[in-house]
């Protein structure tokens, strides 16, 4: 197995101890960013997601960039996306920091423009996430950060900013996966 397909899969193995420590209380107290003030399993979590995301970034460079890419990370890497935040996602709704409704509907195209994928791979077609997706990505994984660190850092001034970029992330969600089905309806045409 090659480096960037590691990376993918220790931010797979993240996840499970991300969840584990935003869900227990430990007992490690308060901390206090930037003036907003959370238990310290929450920052440790938002600390594991931020790094965990990065390596998104970080996989995929070192794949262009080397050569490396895999049919194998080309599964690994959007499964691995999808999973992390999907369970960020869930995590903010038990936690009450975000509402249920638009976790839902962010998953959903999640899940509508996976399914695409998988008939446009059936056609031999592979479509790579275009500057929409890549900005809904970027929108996503700011928003669920942000609002991980309870909406830190400008709660305390009081701008909900993690709130605005949930709601930006929404915006791109909703968008970037309204512009893939279009970009891609002709695959619905032989359907009866």
């Amino acid at each position: 197995m090659n480096l960037p397909n590691k990376i993918t899969l220790s931010r797979i193995f993240i996840i499970p101890v991300f969840i584990l420590i935003m869900v227990v209380d430990f007992g490690w107290g308060t901390a206090s960013v930037l003036g907003t003030k959370m238990p310290v399993e929450h920052l440790v979590g938002a600390l594991l997601f931020i790094v965990a995301s990065t390596t998104d970034w970080v996989d995929g460079y070192i794949a262009r960039k080397y050569n490396l890419v895999t049919n194998l990370g080309k599964f690994l890497d959007p499964l691995a996306d999808k999973l992390l935040v999907s369970a960020a996602l869930v995590l903010l709704v038990q936690l009450d920091l975000a509402p249920a409704w638009i976790v839902i509907a962010i998953i959903c195209r999640e899940f509508a423009v996976t399914g695409l994928r998988l008939i446009l791979a059936e056609t031999g077609e592979v479509v790579a996430a275009n500057m929409l997706g890549k900005i809904k990505t970027w929108t996503q994984i700011i928003a669920i950060a942000a609002l991980l660190l309870h909406n830190s850092p400008f709660e305390s001034i009081g701008i909900p900013f993690g709130d605005i970029m949930l709601w930006i992330a929404l915006f791109f969600t909703i968008w970037s996966g309204w512009d893939y089905f279009k970009l891609n309806k002709d695959v619905f045409k032989d359907s009866k």
